[in-house]
């Protein structure tokens, strides 16, 4: 990694204030259901790029058999 790029990564007390900020915005009440729709997004992403890699190993052994 360049240490540029490392200076521009958070900190500990940056992820805190970012945190107590998305508390401030949208409420404890909101913040698990944002969390449970994130958590969806990230399921739905890894099951497309699974099917994604099954259709490429398929396709491949096609062209293997070829």
């Amino acid at each position: 990694m360049t240490p540029l790029l490392l200076f521009s990564l958070p900190s500990g007390s940056e992820f805190i204030i970012i945190a107590l900020i998305i508390l401030l915005l949208f409420g404890g009440k909101k913040i698990p259901e944002l969390m449970k729709g994130l958590g969806k997004g990230v399921r739905s992403f890894k099951d497309g790029v699974n099917e994604a890699k099954e259709e490429i190993n398929k396709a491949k052994e096609e062209v293997d058999k070829e």
